[in-house]
């Protein structure tokens, strides 16, 4: 049946130019292999946008295609479906009668969910098709107040549940722990403190306990915002069946622990990496993330202005050698290199990575996770990698004097190396190199060019207005001169969450290795002296991509000043 309708889909994309017969075929072999729906293989491909592809859906079942986020839907008619249904079954009401319901969701082919709602609303439900971005639209507007706080998910806990499931420290979870983390308000709670960080679009939950009670934050597009937190008599039962569901040990509170979580929001598989640390309060919890459909692994779209993309594109294409990409924890630097290895992956090359961890899965590419439990490190992985005859080789980091070596080692010996090094710009990584032990002349000869970069938050383009900057803003800027007297920023909106940016982009410093720059390298120069000789040659700085990204209305002066 899958495949049948699947069939039908993909004709009507392809008459609809949305892709192309090979494509299809593609996507139909990978279907046999894993089961997934052709839709969901196409969205998340990037091959098709959700809404066209829903669009087409819609067309084949002969239903109709609604955006529910952008009409009124009366009162009466959002009344026939509970916020807590809502949610659970990821549907919106938008039209009734007087015997039926016409629900907007995203699979109109599921019949147990059709069947499951018809008995729950005790009514006949007839069907449109919409996209997961518009049921959060319409979750958003239409349910707010009831869905999103966790004071809406203690209320529907009664004050007997509250006093069962109390208890006063970790040491309170007794002989069955299992029995307590898998109480259903328990599960609610978890769920919910999950899915409101997919719908925030956040990185990272940071869950923290203190003497003074609990401290719940969301990282959104790089910078923290604090929520309301889970009661702290709620806590320890909240951070053991997170360490329940990421396989760790929930008796086991005096060591770190990680893990991984397999989670589904709105028909979407997602990676979520738990990290779990004690202190002197309780166990501190911070939840990565990974969410694929949020990744975008194309180079045009990480920020980089025309000409540095082409001499950045150009350079990716040498056949050996070294080009490293610098910057703190949360730069994006594995997007980056991931946008490249995708751009190089083809039949004609095997590329081979060793990763602390695996974020993503990228087909085509060999991908090798380090395991320090068993003494299996970034040096040892890259001395593995080699053996396997690889064109391109990543390594995640190159953090001491023995991964350097062998990284080293594989661009001499005809192999193009990329990997990432914690430095505050370009120049200062080849000093950075000669400090772990590594020869001058090594350094000057191997790597032929690095990407330093950053992350701003972008200003939302709904609520977008200008706004005139300071005089201690220009005066920062130390370009005042050079840059326009009208700047923007986002007054704060539904959109944006009322923050004022939506999404983030790149500020890049692109050096590239030349004769000059190597004499300089194998004369031990300071970075500064390096730096210089590369503005020289054409490098444009952290600082003046940032300018040029205020100029654009891209980002804001204050972003620019916070990371460069």
């Amino acid at each position: 049946m899958k495949e049948s309708v699947s069939g039908f889909l993909g004709e009507i994309l392809i008459r609809e130019g949305l892709i192309t017969p090979e494509q299809l075929h593609d996507a139909l072999k990978q279907q046999r292999m894993n089961g997934k729906y052709l839709g969901q293989i196409l969205v998340e491909q990037g091959l098709v946008p959700e809404e066209e592809l829903q669009k087409a859906l819609a067309k084949q079942l002969n239903l109709e295609y609604v955006a529910p986020a952008e009409i009124g839907i009366p009162p009466e008619v959002l009344g026939t479906i509970s916020a807590k249904l809502a949610q659970q079954y990821r549907v919106i009401p938008v039209e009734k009668g007087a015997n039926w319901v016409k629900v907007a969701g995203t699979d109109p082919l599921n019949r147990d969910l059709q069947e499951k709602l018809s008995r729950e609303l005790k009514t006949i439900i007839r069907w449109a098709v919409t996209t997961n971005q518009q049921i959060d639209k319409a979750l958003e507007r239409f349910y707010h107040e009831h869905l999103h706080t966790v004071t809406a998910i203690l209320e529907e806990i009664s004050a007997t549940e509250l006093e069962g499931l109390s208890y006063p420290s970790p040491e309170g979870l007794g002989e069955d722990p299992n029995k307590l983390v898998n109480e259903a308000p328990i599960v609610r709670m978890v769920n919910f403190l999950i899915n409101e960080g997919v719908r925030l679009n956040a990185s990272d939950i940071h869950l923290e306990p203190f003497s003074v009670g609990v401290r719940l934050r969301y990282r959104i597009d790089g910078v923290l915002y604090e929520y309301k937190a889970p009661p702290a008599t709620l806590y320890p039962a909240v951070v053991s069946r997170l360490k329940l569901i990421a396989g760790m040990d929930i008796t086991e509170k005096r060591l770190p622990q990680d893990g991984r979580i397999s989670f589904v929001y709105a028909g979407r598989n997602l990676d979520l990496r738990v990290a779990v640390a004690p202190t002197m309060h309780g166990e501190a919890v911070v939840v990565r993330i990974l969410n694929r459909q949020n990744l975008s692994l194309k180079m045009e779209d990480l920020g980089l202005e025309r000409e540095g993309l082409d001499r950045f594109q150009r350079l990716i294409r040498l056949t050996h050698g070294m080009i490293l990409v610098s910057g703190p924890t949360g730069s994006g630097k594995t997007t980056t290199l991931y946008a490249v290895l995708s751009r190089l992956n083809q039949a004609d090359r095997k590329i081979i990575t060793i990763e602390d961890p695996v974020e993503y899965e990228l087909d085509g590419v060999n991908q090798i996770p380090v395991k320090p439990k068993l003494d299996f490190g970034f040096a040892q992985g890259v001395r593995t990698i080699v053996r396997h005859d690889p064109d391109i080789i990543l390594v995640g980091e190159i953090r001491d004097r023995e991964t350097a070596e062998v990284a080293i080692q594989s661009a001499l010996t005809g192999h193009l190396v990329f990997s990432t090094v914690h430095t505050n710009d370009a120049a200062g990584t080849f000093t950075r190199l000669i400090d772990m032990g590594m020869e001058e002349y090594l350094v000057a000869s191997t790597v032929r060019g690095v990407l330093a970069q950053r992350l701003v938050r972008k200003i939302c383009p709904v609520c977008k207005e200008e706004q005139q900057p300071t005089g201690v803003e220009l005066e920062l800027i130390g370009e005042a001169a050079k840059v326009p007297t009208v700047f923007y920023h986002g007054k704060g909106c539904e959109k944006c969450n009322f923050i004022g940016y939506k999404g983030q982009t790149g500020l890049f410093e692109l050096l590239i290795n030349s004769e000059e720059l190597e004499g300089l390298v194998m004369d031990r120069v300071p970075s500064s002296v390096i730096k210089k000789q590369a503005i020289k040659e054409g490098m444009i700085t952290l600082r003046q991509d940032g300018l040029a990204k205020v100029k654009a209305g891209i980002t804001t002066i204050s972003e620019v000043l916070r990371v460069t």
